[in-house]
Parts: structure tokens; sequence; C-alpha cells
């Protein structure tokens, strides 16, 4: 009588990787970490948001603390800005909301040597960013904060070394362009007008919600009522509502066009090809769950003209586009 079958061991992922500058560095790259268009944009898109948030803190510290005391609360809450270019901090809000780990031994031998290639090719100093890990079956990487670069368990374990390298330079691209930063910092400042707009909606549900007990009447005369405030404060402070409006759109806009400029510099690099065999990944993916949804009669829900304008990321093709000329291919 033969035992159970014997569970197959993973294989490990191939080390492809070409170290053409292994032990070595040609140049070192005059800044470590920059702010280009793309970050500065971002910047300026929420900095409505956070002159809101900066009269919401200020109303709020001076009403409760007074005006001495209430100054310094300000001062504080605009300094705490700076907490995102703080190692600790940084490593703090990596590991407990973005859920990221310190590398093992045996995955920071697997990770080092191609972050060290991916480094060198840019010119940057190899301690400049921290290396963390996330627990994920996802092929995925992250750029957060001012100096983390994460890396799902997937990615570490499961794909080529080129191919890793590929995702690891797309997300240095993120930090030397100043996108990873920039998106930190004006989400945090703009986070108190965030709270307020949240809140203000779920009062104004709530009340709905009570006149609707009483009657239809009352209910519409609420409606209409908060719909003439909304209209007076639009015209009031039209420089800053409209810009609160269009907000997500631009960010959003700015967050694709981070996208493509972080896959240039990955290219850049010698990794066009290898990004593109990530991205065909992705396709594929879509394909086979496109594929197992009509098997079964269903059909997957593609996004709408506004779920495109409100995405943070390119669609595959977009991307892959934007690399041709990296691969030497006609488009």
């Amino acid at each position: 009588m033969s035992g159970p079958a014997p569970v197959p061991v993973p294989q490990p992922a191939p080390d492809d990787l070409d170290y053409r500058h292994r032990g070595a560095r040609l140049h070192v790259a005059e800044r470590q970490r920059g702010a280009d268009a793309t970050a500065i944009g971002r910047l300026a898109v929420q900095a409505p948001g956070a002159l809101v948030s900066l009269a919401l803190v200020g109303s709020i510290a001076v009403g409760v603390f007074g005006s001495v005391v209430g100054t310094l609360v300000v001062l504080a809450w605009v300094a705490s800005g700076l907490l995102v270019f703080h190692r600790p901090t940084e490593l703090a809000f990596a590991r407990y909301v973005l859920k990221l780990r310190l590398p093992t031994a045996e995955e920071r031998a697997r990770l080092e040597p191609v972050w060290n290639e991916v480094t060198a090719r840019a010119g940057i100093e190899r301690g400049t960013y921290e290396l963390m890990v996330e627990n994920s079956d996802e092929l995925n990487a992250v750029a957060a904060a001012g100096h983390v670069v994460g890396v799902t368990t997937y990615s570490l374990n499961r794909i080529p070394s080129s191919n890793l390298a590929a995702v690891l330079a797309h997300e240095l691209g993120h930090h030397t362009g100043g996108h990873a930063w920039a998106g930190l910092l004006g989400y945090w400042y703009s986070l108190p007008g965030r709270i307020a707009w949240a809140v203000t909606r779920g009062l104004a549900r709530f009340a709905i919600m009570v006149a609707s007990v009483f009657s239809m009447a009352a209910t519409g005369f609420l409606i209409l009522f908060m719909g003439l405030v909304a209209v007076a404060a639009f015209l009031a402070a039209w420089y800053i509502t409209i810009p609160l409006v269009l907000a997500p759109y631009l960010l959003a806009y700015a967050g694709r066009r981070g996208e493509l400029r972080a896959d240039q510099q990955a290219a850049e690099l010698g990794f066009a090809r290898q990004l593109a065999e990530v991205l065909y990944h992705f396709q594929t993916e879509e394909a086979t769950a496109k594929a197992a949804l009509a098997a079964q009669g269903q059909k997957l829900d593609e996004p709408g003209a506004l779920a495109r304008l409100l995405s943070s990321h390119p669609d595959h093709q977009t991307r892959l586009n934007a690399l041709h000329p990296y691969l030497g291919l006609p488009r």
C-alpha cells in the first residue's frame, strides 16, 4: 500500500539578472531624491484641501485652547508633515498601516543583490531606501513615504530576478521623482478637511433619515435647504470649491502620469523588456478571469468612463505602448 503523494516543493525563481554592476558603481546621481512635475502637480492639486484643513484646525484649536496655545497646536500640526521624512515614523507607518515587515535573512539574501544592481544602475546609494516585505500572493510592490520600498512575497519568491529588478526599478522611479512623499504629504495635510467632509455627509444623511420618519414634505424641505446652502457656499468660495471638486480627477491624472514616469525610469535602467513581461502577466490574468466568467455565462465588469478618469493607474496596454520605444518595437 503506497503512502500519500509527496507535496510538490515550489522551485525558486530563476536568477537571470545581468549583474553588470556587481561590486561597482559607475556613477552617483547628483540627487538621491527629487520632485518632478508629477510630484509638484500633486502637491498643487492638494493645496486647496490643505488650506481648508488649516482653517479647520486653526478654528478648532483657537476655539478650544485660546489664541496662544491654539497657535502652537496649529504650528505643531504644520510641522508634523516633516514626519514623512523621519525614518522611524516611516517604518512605523509601513509596519502598522501598510502591513509591511522587515525581510527575513533568507529574503534579504534574495532581495538585496537585485536591489543593489537596480540602485547601482540608477546611481543611487543603496542605503537611501528601506526594503520591506508584504505577505501577499499578488505580484506587486509599493513606494511609500520618503524611504520605504515594499515588495510582496509573491514577487520576491515567484518571479525571475530580472522581473523583480524591473518592479523595484519602477518603485525607485516613484521615489526619485518624489511621487511617494508628495502623495503622502498632500494626503496628510488634506486629511482634516476629508474628515470634516465625511462627518458633514454623515450628519446630512442622518438628518434626512430622521426627517423622513415624520413626513415626505419635511424631507423635501430639508433636502432643498441643504441644496441651497451648498450652492451658496459654492458661489461664495468658488475659488476653493471648484478645485476641491476637480481634485480627485486631477490627482488621478497625476497618478497615471507618475506611473508612466516610473515605467520610463525602469526602462532607462535597462528593464523595459522585463517590465513589459510583468505587464503581460497582468494582461494574461485579466484574460483568464474573463474567460472563466464567460464559461459560466457571466461577464467581467469593465470600468466605465468615470472610473477610468478616477483611476490612479493607466491600463496595461497604455503602459506597454509607452514602453515600445525602449523595446525597439514599431508602434
